[in-house]
């Protein structure tokens, strides 16, 4: 075989044995990119979840919190009825005795109320036992003595009368209160009006009568 055959020989196979090497790096060169990829996803998603584990704790922890609060709120509500429930049978008891001492006190007082009055009736009963029966009385007794009536006492006003007015054709009576020196305090009643107590029913020529509650009419004489 000549030189320049099995020269080209073996560049041929180098050249064979480099394609081959290259192909085989490209391929590990693909693989080891796929890799990092897939290797990149994992880390994406092992952050995922690490992000949604640490949200899962905190609100784990929240609820630990909450359910703490909630389970002393729930103690703080058994102590305060364990407390409670004394005071109320208390107060019961105390409302009980009171209503019975409330009805013990009303017959006690009704019961000191009555004693004078049946004491009283028990003296009129003696005393009417007591007491000698009257003589019969004679014609001339029966005969009832006529007694004067007590005329009864004018009643002074509770003001002074100053005058008579005529306005508009209209009497009015001019009074003010006693020791008045203001002309601010005079007032002038008509027929009809009254003064407190003191209701104006006629003004006449020279006196003025007035109604007064739970009295006689009273006549009150114009200066």
């Amino acid at each position: 075989m000549r030189a320049s055959t099995f020269q080209t020989l073996i560049i041929g196979l180098l050249c064979l044995a480099v394609a081959g090497l290259s192909g085989g790096l490209y391929n590990q060169y693909q693989r080891v990119a796929e890799l990092q990829s897939t290797n990149t996803q994992h880390l994406q998603t092992l952050d995922t979840l690490q992000h949604d584990s640490s949200a899962l704790k905190d609100a784990q922890e929240k609820l630990q919190y909450a359910l703490k609060d909630l389970k002393q709120m729930v103690d703080t509500g058994e102590q305060q009825v364990k407390t409670l429930d004394p005071m109320l049978d208390q107060w019961a008891q105390e409302i009980q005795e009171l209503r019975d001492g409330l009805a013990a006190r009303a017959t006690q007082a009704d019961l000191t109320a009555l004693r004078p009055r049946l004491e009283q009736v028990e003296q009129q009963l003696l005393e009417h036992k007591t007491q000698p029966s009257p003589p019969p009385l004679t014609p001339s007794a029966t005969k009832p003595k006529k007694t004067a009536r007590p005329k009864p006492t004018p009643l002074s006003p509770p003001f002074s009368v100053l005058s008579v007015e005529s306005r508009g054709g209209e009497r009015f009576l001019a009074i003010a209160p006693h020791d008045s020196r203001s002309l601010t305090d005079v007032r002038l009643l008509h027929s009809g009006e009254h003064l407190g107590t003191w209701h104006l029913k006629v003004l006449e020529p020279n006196s003025a009568i007035f109604a007064v509650a739970a009295q006689p009419d009273q006549t009150v004489h114009l200066p």
